[in-house]
This record gives structure tokens, sequence and C-alpha cells, in this order.
């Protein structure tokens, strides 16, 4: 118990440091940036809010805030950002600078970020990173009812496109998939399959539904009820079930179901709903191919309470997955990570996409993500790639021409410079203002969501243990 404390102790503190670099990173860039053109440093705090440790050196507070998201350089000679960074110090007033000294600072953050992503993307070059890519573009299973059952896509179907895109895999990438169907716009899909019982592809047009959820989680994704094709490996055997009784162990694979071959997980699970819970005959092939057959009957587990009868598997999904070390170029890498930002900021912004800002993560949400890389083997390899991608999005991110970003210091450098005198500072000081809490509440809603997506969807608890009544 002592230990597993511990290890999520150890866990998040590892998962700060990763912020914490990311955030220096960006501001160590403007900070230098603004030492090298002599511009006046107040203050160099990580995190917004009150400071929780400040130590002043050489005329410059250093500290680290409350509020565990992003931070700042304070610039007096730039444009005022009180509403976030605090009031400034008294002091006689500052000679001017100039637009090409605002523009060059505020260019400096996003400029360390992208240069932190390529260094984190040639380390992922040299030690490489799981593909944590699902290869098959095979379809396993239809869900009855779903919009492609409803379209007369079959189980064995091969996709080959979608809306006229070709797809490569199931799920791992842009082009897979999954992928496509989230990212799809319009009310239909367009699904290009070859079938084995005919001779040229196959073009079926597809609805596509939601996974339902509350008002305090994130809208469902796109869905059109397909899953891939992938082998039924049992990674863990729950104790007392009946999975357990009948001699069903760990790396043992399930290829058939009352003499049918089984393509996938959810199959078995329709199959066995389908069939009254009653007892089914599975095909059982061992690590060395042995294949013997054996007589299961599900039963409903104490735990969860409101669970199905089930047999007492727990999956290895991890056979899906091609999980081989892959080492892309750094430039790929950085390209494709601007590609995957492009795609999602046009698809938010598009009233015919499936994406909302509720589908954005805020602080928490990244850092549960990074939690779980953490957990997972070649954890530090995944995290490297996370980097990159992380690191393309808050420099793109902070160079658009939003107020209280860099890119708004900048465009407003820009227009001073067109215009051959400084922006006034009351409107500026009230627009600031507004874009700040603008831009607090945007970060706050997406918390929210950050936070109820772990009250009953992907959440994690002792309530979703299965556990079997002894006999």
């Amino acid at each position: 118990m002592l230990t597993s404390i511990l290890q999520v102790i150890l866990l998040i503190f590892i998962v700060l440091m990763i912020f914490n670099v990311i955030i220096f990173v960006h501001e160590l860039g403007h900070f230098l940036a603004a030492k090298w053109r002599g511009l006046q440093v107040d203050r160099f705090q990580i995190w917004f809010g009150r400071p929780i440790w400040k130590k002043t050196i050489g005329g410059v507070q250093y500290g680290l805030g409350w509020i565990p998201a992003g931070g700042f350089v304070a610039l007096p000679q730039m444009a005022p950002m009180e509403s976030i960074e605090g009031s400034n110090e008294q002091r006689a007033p500052l000679p001017p600078i100039s637009a090409m000294d605002k523009i060059i600072v505020a260019f400096a953050g996003p400029l360390f970020s992208m240069l932190l992503a390529l260094i984190a993307a040639v380390a992922v070059w040299k030690v490489g990173k799981p593909a944590d890519f699902i290869p098959t573009t095979v379809v396993g299973f239809v869900e009855p009812d779903s919009p492609a059952a409803a379209a007369g896509i079959l189980v064995g179907d091969r996709i080959l496109a979608i809306n006229g895109k070709p797809v490569d895999g199931f799920a791992g990438s842009l082009d897979s998939i999954t992928e496509q169907i989230i990212l799809s716009r319009g009310e239909k899909l367009r699904v290009q399959i070859q079938r084995e019982s005919m001779p040229k592809p196959l073009e079926i047009a597809t609805g596509f539904e939601r996974e339902e959820s509350k008002w305090f989680q994130r809208s469902g994704l796109r869905q059109i009820g397909i899953s891939a094709s992938r082998p039924a490996v049992i990674g863990a055997v729950v104790e007392n079930s009946p999975a357990e009784k009948a001699g069903l162990k760990p790396n043992d694979e399930i290829v058939a179901v009352d003499g049918s071959p089984l393509l996938s997980v959810e199959q078995l699970s329709y199959l066995l709903k389908k069939g009254d819970w009653k007892a089914v005959q599975l095909s059982i092939k061992d690590p060395q191919g042995a294949v013997r057959e054996v007589l299961v009957a599900p039963k409903k587990p104490i735990t969860p309470k409101d669970s199905e009868p089930r047999i007492g598997i727990v999956w290895d999904f991890s056979r899906d997955a091609d999980t081989t070390i892959v080492h892309p170029k750094p430039f790929k890498q950085v390209a494709d990570s601007l590609e995957m930002m492009w795609v999602t900021i046009t698809g938010v912004s598009s009233p015919t996409s499936g994406l909302g800002v509720d589908h954005l993560s805020g602080p928490v949400g990244i850092a549960k993500l990074i939690y779980q890389l953490l957990q997972t083997e070649d954890g530090w390899r995944r995290i490297l790639a996370f980097m990159v991608l992380f690191n393309v999005n808050l420099a793109v991110l902070n160079m658009l021409p939003f107020p209280v970003l860099d890119g708004g210091h900048i465009t407003l450098a820009i227009l001073e410079k067109i215009a051959r005198r400084p922006v006034q500072a009351r409107p500026l000081e009230v627009i600031q203002t507004a874009c700040a809490l603008a831009l607090i509440s945007l970060m706050l809603y997406i918390t929210s969501k950050d936070i109820g997506d772990g009250f009953g969807r992907g959440g994690s608890g002792s309530s979703n243990k299965m556990i079997f009544e002894p006999n």
C-alpha cells in the first residue's frame, strides 16, 4: 500500500516537472530576449496567481504561483498584462522601446517552444517511440442497430477510404479509420469497402452517432458502430469467475464461439448477450498453438453492481496495436504535429464538424494524459513524443493574434509601427482585461470537462473492479 502511494506521488511529481520544464523554456525565451534587447524585467514566474515562493535576484523577482496553468515574464515596457500577471511596482516611467524590440521579445517564447519540440523530436528519432498503430482495416464487428449496420457494412469488409480519402489502419494516425470518422464533416460519411464476394470496391453512405454524455462531460465523438478485427487474447482471468473454473489462462486466445470464428472481443460480448447469457463452447488456442474446447456459462459479478453477466476475462489489447519502436525523422514529427493542430483548429471552428471547444484539453487533461503515459511500457518514449506535439501546440497557439498571447503583442507592435505611435494605454488595458477574462473562462470551462470526464467516462476506481462471489 505504501509503495503504491509513493509511486503515485512520484508520478505526480514527474508530471509537474514536465509541465514546469515546458513552461520554463517558453518563458526563458521571453526573458533572454528581453535581457538582450535591454528591457526592464520585473518578474519571472512559473504558474499564475500570488507567488507561493519568490526570490529577488539582480532586481528580478523569480517565483512560483499557486495556479498551475502557464507562466509569465513581467515586462512593463511591453503591453500591460496586469490582469494576468498582477500589478507591477510603482516606479518612474520607463523609456519606451521600439516596435521591433516588442516583436522580438514576443516571438522568442514561441521560438523557444518550437526549439524544445525539435530537441524532443531529435531525441525521439534517436531512441525511438512505439508506433501505437492498429494496422488492420478489416471490420471485426458491426454493432446491431448502428449506423454502419443500417448502411449495410458487414463483418469482414475491408475499408479502403472514407469520404474519398484512403485510410491507413484502424486507429493511431490522422489517416486511420477511427480518426477519419471522428474528424469527418457533414451529416453523411462515404465509406469505400472491399468485400470478398464482390470483384469491385463498393461505396456505402452511412450516418453516425455519438456516445451519450452527461452535461458535465465532453460531448461524444462521432462513431458508426464498427470495431477492428483483432485477436481475443486473454490478459488476466478474474478469481472465482466462470473463465477461471473453465481453466482459461492469460495469453490464451479465443478463436471461435460455438464453432464460428471469433474476429473481435466485441463480437464475443454480442454473442453472449444474444444467447441470453447461456453456456457457450469456446475454442481456445494456447501460446503453443494447441486448440482445446471448453464450455463456459456467463455469471453476474458482485461488482460492478450494474454489470451484465460476464465470463471474467480481462483482455490483452496490447496485441491489437503495432508497438514496434519506430524512429521518425525530427522534421517529420514537427510537420505531423502541425498538421494535427491544423486539423483540430479547423475542426473546432467548423459548424459541420463533430469537434467542439469542449474536446480541447486544459492543464488537468494534459496532466492526466501524461500520468497515464508514464504508467505504460515505454512510457518515457511516449512522453518524449508527446513533448513534440505539446510544444508545437504551445508555440502555434501563442502566435494567434489574441491580445493576451504573444501573437497579440506582435500584432499590437505591428500596428504601432504602422501608426508610428503607441497604442493608447486605457483602451488597451480594457481590451487586455476582457481578453484575459475570456481566456480564463475558456480554461475553466475546458478544465471542468477534463474533470467531468473522470466521472462515468474513463474514470477509474475500485467500483469498476470485477469481483465474483466465491462458490
